[in-house]
């Protein structure tokens, strides 16, 4: 039996077994760290930010099973709108507000009329807005 609930949420688009359900979830936070020369010395490091966070989903589809060309295509329209959506786990773990930066699918063992068995995915969104705990922070410096 097919799970019920989501699995994640993208602005509108819920996440599903039936839908597109993802296999791989990867997150990646850096922050900027540029450094100076120093004759004589090691380079001096200067914190100046946290970068763009980005999620990557990556997942396989047999459309015979779960989703297909028709969901990948919802998530299409999206990217194309350009807009920033929120994005909520099935645990309700919000993740922040994402604009979908890349797509990219590959289709494999194909019926005659080239309709595909298996779809490989991958998206990779790109934050946009602060984190929660930056925007709390400074909301208690301003109460200082």
């Amino acid at each position: 039996m097919f799970q019920q609930s989501a699995m994640m949420i993208f602005g509108l688009f819920v996440f599903t077994q039936q839908t597109i359900p993802y296999q791989e979830l990867s997150r990646q936070l850096n922050w900027r760290h540029p450094t100076n020369s120093v004759i004589g010395r090691l380079p001096k490091t200067q914190f100046t930010g946290k970068e763009s966070e980005t999620i990557t989903i990556n997942g396989v589809l047999m459309p015979s099973l779960t989703g297909g060309r028709m969901s990948l295509g919802m998530l299409e329209l999206m990217a194309e709108m350009g807009k920033s959506y929120p994005l909520i786990g099935g645990n309700f773990e919000f993740f922040g507000f994402f604009v979908i930066e890349s797509f990219s699918e590959t289709r494999s063992f194909l019926f005659a009329d080239g309709a595909a068995r298996r779809i490989e995915f991958s998206m990779t969104l790109k934050r946009t807005n602060d984190s929660m705990l930056l925007e709390y922070t400074d909301q208690l410096l301003e109460m200082i």
